[in-house]
């Protein structure tokens, strides 16, 4: 509308009423946007932050899901979809007890959505398979929090020391 009202003015541009009016319309207009904008960008860090706190969580998450992912190796009948981990994900989340901190409630929910998970696979594994779930689950737990030594899980899985150079 500004430009339109620019190329048709005729005269002097400062005695037109409506177009200064438009254009002082135009600049509130205009600092309103950005003000929203700063509110935004100021928003996204703190949502930025806040996600970032919760990723120890959705690095169990990950664990956890790869862990029964590899129970179809030793049962092809062992197959859970992402769908189904999702949707308990999600389950484990709304039914943790609440807390006010985060750390506190990270820990919650690492520890009811394992337990939760735990649970649920294990009724539907053999009984000859849930002691071989339960070592690899501690296992892959223990190796997300850097609690075992990569080179002593590797002498117990194989036998071989690491070679040291001479």
């Amino acid at each position: 509308k500004i430009l339109y009202m620019l190329s048709n003015s005729t005269g002097n541009i400062l005695d037109d009423a409506e177009l200064i009016e438009t254009l002082a319309t135009s600049k509130i207009t205009s600092q309103e946007i950005n003000a929203k904008v700063a509110e935004a960008k100021e928003t996204e860090l703190e949502i930025d932050s806040t996600r970032e706190l919760y990723r120890p969580f959705a690095t169990r998450g990950s664990i956890l899901y790869f862990c029964i992912a590899d129970l179809m190796v030793i049962d092809p009948m062992y197959q859970y979809s992402l769908q189904w981990y999702g949707g308990l994900f999600s389950q484990g989340i709304l039914n943790s007890e609440p807390r006010p901190d985060v750390p506190a409630r990270l820990e919650v929910l690492k520890d009811f959505f394992t337990y939760l998970l735990y649970e649920n696979i294990c009724r539907s594994l053999f009984e000859k398979h849930k002691l071989l779930f339960s070592f690899n689950l501690c296992i892959k737990i223990m190796q997300g929090d850097d609690l075992i030594d990569a080179e002593e899980w590797r002498f117990l899985l194989t036998g071989q020391a690491h070679k040291v150079p001479d």
